[in-house]
C-alpha cells in the first residue's frame, strides 16, 4: 500500500486514518499495542504523528491487514526479525513506487 500524504512535520490522526483507509479508532488501538508507535499529544490530547510513525504505521498496516498476522504475531515478528522485515518491507514499498510511477507514464501515452 503506498501511502500518498503531504510533506508535513507533523500529521492529525484523521490525516492518517484517511491516508490508510482505516478508522481513527484503528490507529489509537495500534498506538496502545505496538511500542514503535509515539505520537506527540499536545495539550488537548490531539495525536500528532511524524514521519517515522508513519513509516512504521506502515509497516505495521502491512503485517496485519495484507499478510495476514495477527497482533501478537505482528509483535512477535517485529521484535524477533525487525531488521530483515524492515528491509523486505523498505524494497516491496520502492517497487510499488516504481510500479505506479509507470503505470502513470503508460497512460499518458
Amino acid at each position: 500500500m503506498h501511502v500518498d500524504l503531504p510533506e508535513k512535520l507533523y500529521y492529525g490522526i484523521g490525516e492518517v486514518a484517511e491516508a490508510f483507509g482505516v478508522n481513527t479508532s484503528l490507529i489509537r488501538f495500534w498506538e496502545k499495542e505496538f511500542d514503535i508507535i509515539k505520537p506527540k499529544k499536545n495539550a488537548k490530547g490531539n495525536r500528532k504523528f511524524t514521519r517515522e510513525d508513519i513509516k512504521n504505521l506502515e509497516l505495521i498496516y502491512h503485517l496485519v491487514k495484507e499478510r495476514g498476522f495477527t497482533l501478537e504475531g505482528a509483535k512477535i515478528h517485529l521484535k524477533e526479525e525487525s531488521q530483515k522485515t524492515l528491509s523486505n518491507f523498505e524494497i516491496v514499498r520502492k517497487l510499488e513506487n516504481i510500479k505506479s510511477t509507470l503505470i502513470k507514464l503508460k497512460n499518458q501515452l
